[in-house]
């Protein structure tokens, strides 16, 4: 079945001409990754400049995106309304992918992170979902307490929160 919902991210401000750069990075964090098709801007369309990336169609972990840079007068910018979920199975992924994405160390809390380009991540245990929705309310209670004090999210200090006390 083709994709039928592909976000779009739009490089604006002073991350405007770094579209190329931000999928060639995101390409090379995320496995099953990499670039479908660009079209560049040519000459006369200003304010956007030659060569910059028009329109942009790429792959994150086998999941299609599409980007463009625009130098155009906006008002809005990537913020944390918007973030890409990444699930991970172990700690191992969890930090090389926090690693990897992270470069805003004031930004990070309860797993989210932005990244160089603004972005917003959330680097998170592919069974905390599993956590919340199938845990006694102490085993949840312990574990959002756990979790809601971390910056990084650390496996292990979040399966021994969920574990049943005696």
């Amino acid at each position: 079945m083709t994709q039928r919902i592909t976000p779009t991210l739009m490089f604006v401000g002073d991350v405007c001409g770094k579209t190329k750069e931000a999928i060639a990075f995101y390409s090379s964090v995320l496995p099953d990754s990499g670039t479908d098709m660009i079209q560049h801007y040519g000459p006369g369309q200003e304010p956007d400049v030659e060569g910059t990336v028009q329109y942009a169609a790429f792959r994150l972990a086998g999941q299609a995106f599409a980007a463009m840079d625009s130098a155009q007068d906006h008002e809005f910018a990537f913020n944390e309304a918007i973030s890409f979920l990444v699930y991970c199975d172990s700690q191992d992924e969890i930090d090389r992918y926090w690693d990897a994405l992270s470069a805003v160390p004031e930004a990070e809390q309860c797993g989210w992170l932005e990244d160089r380009y603004g972005l917003s991540w959330q680097i998170v245990p592919s069974n905390l979902d599993q956590m919340l929705q199938t845990g006694s309310k102490e085993q949840v209670a312990r574990v959002t307490k756990a979790f809601l004090a971390m910056k990084k999210f650390n496996l292990a200090e979040l399966e021994r929160a969920y574990a049943p006390k005696a």
